[in-house]
């Protein structure tokens, strides 16, 4: 963690990192592993409601575990931009991080693949290769969907392709 942002490193050091390597595939480890998931996303959830600053809500939309959905938000100019989240684990998972969508995005940025995938070979995938398997689902948040978001909605807003919700009603009553 050498040269991080003091907050990003005190931030990654209070997310429990996880030890079984297992994906979808693996029975009981994959059971095992979700604990562990479970474990760390409560924590990392726990700690930013503590500081004020929760930015996400995300659950398994299945019993297996393998798809995940929620909201994800980010605050620019003191307004509150919201998306729709979701992504699938691999089965290569941990080995592979899962790839974040926010199709309500999708189009709108060259740091997206289609369907809204968000672009995070660059940054974010040597980290997690590095890691496997100690990280886990809140370390792609917290590593990977967090800057983006923090990289991307203002340049978005600012660019007019997206606009608060406000302002979409102000402009549908007129």
């Amino acid at each position: 963690m050498e040269g991080w942002d003091p907050n990003t490193k005190s931030t990654l050091t209070q997310i429990p990192l996880l030890s079984t390597k297992a994906g979808p595939r693996d029975g009981a480890a994959w059971t095992q592993r979700l604990k562990e998931e479970y474990k760390s996303l409560i924590a990392y959830t726990s700690m930013n409601k503590s500081k004020d600053n929760d930015w996400f809500r995300i659950s398994a939309a299945n019993p297996e575990g393998t798809r995940w959905i929620g909201k994800c938000w980010y605050v620019h100019n003191l307004l509150k931009y919201e998306f729709d989240l979701q992504f699938d684990i691999p089965v290569t998972y941990p080995s592979t991080a899962p790839e974040i969508e926010l199709p309500q995005l999708d189009g709108k940025t060259h740091k997206m693949y289609r369907g809204g995938k968000i672009c995070l070979t660059v940054h974010f995938k040597p980290l997690w290769a590095k890691n496997c398997p100690r990280f886990g689902i809140a370390h792609a948040l917290c590593l990977g969907l967090a800057p983006w978001l923090a990289a991307e909605v203002p340049i978005l807003v600012d660019s007019g392709m997206i606009k608060h919700k406000d302002d979409i009603a102000s402009a549908s009553e007129s």
